[in-house]
């Protein structure tokens, strides 16, 4: 397992979150995640 730090703009802002994935996992599969986190976190 990696810690991945991944900044995300999320409704006009940048937030800086962490993802814990595998080391096989694709840039773009850490990007979804580390979004869905943002969003979870910030939704309105």
């Amino acid at each position: 397992m990696v810690q991945v730090e991944v900044t995300i703009t999320f409704e006009g802002k940048s937030y800086l979150t962490n993802v814990i994935t595998n080391r096989e996992t694709s840039e773009d599969e850490i990007l979804r995640l580390a979004f869905e986190q943002v969003q979870k976190q910030w939704k309105k």
